[in-house]
Formats: C-alpha cells, sequence, structure tokens
C-alpha cells in the first residue's frame, strides 16, 4: 500500500522541519535515516515521496516483508538498525544496504560470508547501559581488525545515546565521534528525534528519525496508513 498524498505530504512537513533543525545545530551534509519500525509499506513510501533517500529497519522478517510491497522506485537505501541475530543475516543479505548493529567477530563473520563487501557500521554501547546492545568501546579497535580481515567495508561508527534528558547524551556522543576519527572512519551515526541537535552539535554524519517523521508508532504489528 502506497502513502496517499496528504499522509506523504504531512511526512514531507516534518522532513523540512528536521533539515531546519539540522541546520540549526550547525550541520547540513547530514544523512536522515528514516526508520520505520512498527509502520507499515507506506512509510518507506512516503519517506521516499519526499526525497528522502534512505531508511532504517530493525526486525528481520518485517523488513523483508516491507520491501516486497513497498512501491518507491528507486528503493532506497536500506540500514539495519536494531539489534541482529546471526541466523537472520542469510534472510537479509539481499535487502539491507548497510548494517549498522555489527557488535561482535561472529556476525562479522556471517556478513561477510553472505553479503560479500557489504558496507557495515561498528555499534558501540557508548552508554554503558545494559540493555543496549553494542560492543564496549575499549573492544572497537580490535573489532574494526576483525571486520577488516572479513572483506567487510567498515564506513563507521553506531551508538544510542543514554535514556533522560538529551544534554546528558552529550558526552557519549563526543567520545563516539572520536573514535570515529581515531579510526579515520567517515561515517558517526548517532541521534534520534529526541537527541538531535546534540548529536549534530558533537559531529554526526548520519541521524536516525522515526517519530520525527512519522508520529507516534503503533503498539503493535504492522499498521497501515494512519487516519
Amino acid at each position: 500500500m502506497s502513502a496517499p498524498p496528504p499522509v506523504a505530504a504531512a511526512v514531507g512537513e516534518r522532513y523540512e522541519a528536521l533539515r531546519a533543525r539540522v541546520a540549526s545545530a550547525g550541520a547540513h551534509d547530514v544523512t536522515v535515516v528514516a526508520v520505520t519500525k512498527a509502520l507499515g509499506p507506506w512509510a518507506i513510501d512516503a519517506a521516499s515521496a519526499c526525497g528522502i533517500g534512505d531508511v532504517g529497519e530493525n526486525y528481520a522478517q518485517e523488513c523483508v516483508a516491507k520491501l516486497a510491497e513497498a512501491i518507491a522506485a528507486p528503493r532506497p537505501r536500506v540500514h539495519f538498525v536494531g539489534r541482529l541475530q546471526r541466523n537472520k543475516v542469510k534472510m537479509l543479505a539481499g535487502c539491507v544496504d548497510v548494517w549498522q548493529t555489527l557488535d561482535r567477530p561472529e556476525l562479522a563473520s556471517e556478513i561477510g560470508r553472505r553479503a560479500p563487501g557489504a558496507e557495515v557500521m561498528i555499534q558501540v554501547n557508548i552508554s554503558g547501559e545494559g540493555t543496549k546492545g553494542g560492543c564496549p568501546p575499549v573492544e572497537t579497535e580490535q573489532l574494526a581488525s576483525t571486520v577488516a580481515e572479513t572483506g567487510l567495508r567498515l564506513v563507521g561508527l553506531m551508538g544510542v545515546g543514554p535514556l533522560g534528558p538529551p544534554e546528558e547524551a552529550r558526552s557519549c556522543f563526543r567520545a563516539l565521534r572520536r573514535m570515529v576519527d581515531s579510526l579515520g572512519l567517515t561515517h558517526c551515526s548517532m541521534g534520534m528525534t529526541d537527541d538531535l541537535e546534540v548529536a549534530v552539535s558533537e559531529g554526526a554524519t548520519v541521524v536516525r528519525i522515526g517519530r520525527g517523521l512519522f508520529g507516534e508508532r503503533p503498539r503493535r504489528g504492522l499498521r497501515g496508513v494512519p487516519q
């Protein structure tokens, strides 16, 4: 199901507002990844219709099902941004363009086997919260070496800020940016709807936005076009 014009227009207006927020935080060349978790194929089509070229998915089966139904042309680049089980890599190999949540050597090996030469980011647990995915910061350099051995293209690091007021994420985002620079990488994926300005001011090149584009998500299951 494609997004009807009123829905696509609403997403477009929110996207313009997000671009203004990025600019006010002091940057312009920042990629907005539209995270369509728990939404139907209409969300991919609406994002594409307003000029967003990158979408993010969190769940393997949902990702594959939605891409089969979305009609956006050309197809946006697909970033996998959810915690990834090794046994789901085969399912996703033909769908994902950027694997943002690589966090352990075994996963690097599996992606390298199923999607040779793919673009990947290492997810770093910058907040230290046990509920967050990602490798410990002290293990990032070693994991980067392992990734290089698999033939994958390591293009950046990804991190999720801590729960709480956006300003409390600043030191974590600053540390992630320093790691990106020390490894000589291109991209720093950090920042979501609430902490966007802090992330951009600390050097984000990629932000992952769901609610800021599509509004509040439905509580469960895939949904059709919001009313």
